[in-house]
C-alpha cells in the first residue's frame, strides 16, 4: 500500500476528535522536546509557531458561524487560543517558561482521551 492510500484511508477511519487528539499529541510532544533540549530563542521559535498556528486555528473555526459545538466550549477554546497567542510572546522573548504551554495542550489532550473513551464506552 502506498503513503498516499494509507493515508486516505486513514483520513476516511478518523473521527476529528481522534484527528486532533493526535495533532494535540504531535505538537505538545515538539514543544516536551524542545523544553528537555533546552531550546530558547530563535531555536524555540518553530515549535512555538506551530503551537500558535494550531491554537490561532483551533479558535477561528470556533467563531465560525454555523460551528456545532456547545457556545461555552467555543467561547473556552477561543479564550485559550487568544492565551496562547499572547503568552507565546512572553516564552519567545525568554519572560516566561514554556511549561505553561505543554501543561494547557495537555489538559485539552486529557480531555480529548476523556471523549473518546465515552465514546467507545457507548458504542460498546
Amino acid at each position: 500500500m502506498s503513503l498516499n492510500a494509507y493515508h486516505r484511508a486513514q483520513s476516511i477511519v478518523a473521527t476529528p476528535r481522534a484527528t486532533e487528539h493526535r495533532l494535540m499529541s504531535q505538537i505538545t510532544g515538539a514543544l516536551i522536546e524542545a523544553r528537555d533540549a533546552g531550546l530558547s530563542g530563535a531555536a524555540l521559535m518553530p515549535t512555538l509557531h506551530r503551537n500558535r498556528e494550531v491554537w490561532t486555528h483551533l479558535a477561528t473555526i470556533c467563531g465560525l458561524p454555523g460551528n456545532q459545538l456547545p457556545d461555552t466550549l467555543r467561547a473556552s477554546i477561543i479564550s485559550i487560543g487568544l492565551w496562547v497567542d499572547r503568552y507565546t510572546s512572553d516564552v519567545a522573548a525568554g519572560r516566561d517558561s514554556i511549561e505553561d504551554l505543554i501543561t494547557v495542550n495537555r489538559a485539552i489532550i486529557e480531555g480529548l482521551s476523556g471523549e473518546n473513551n465515552q465514546v467507545a464506552s457507548a458504542a460498546a
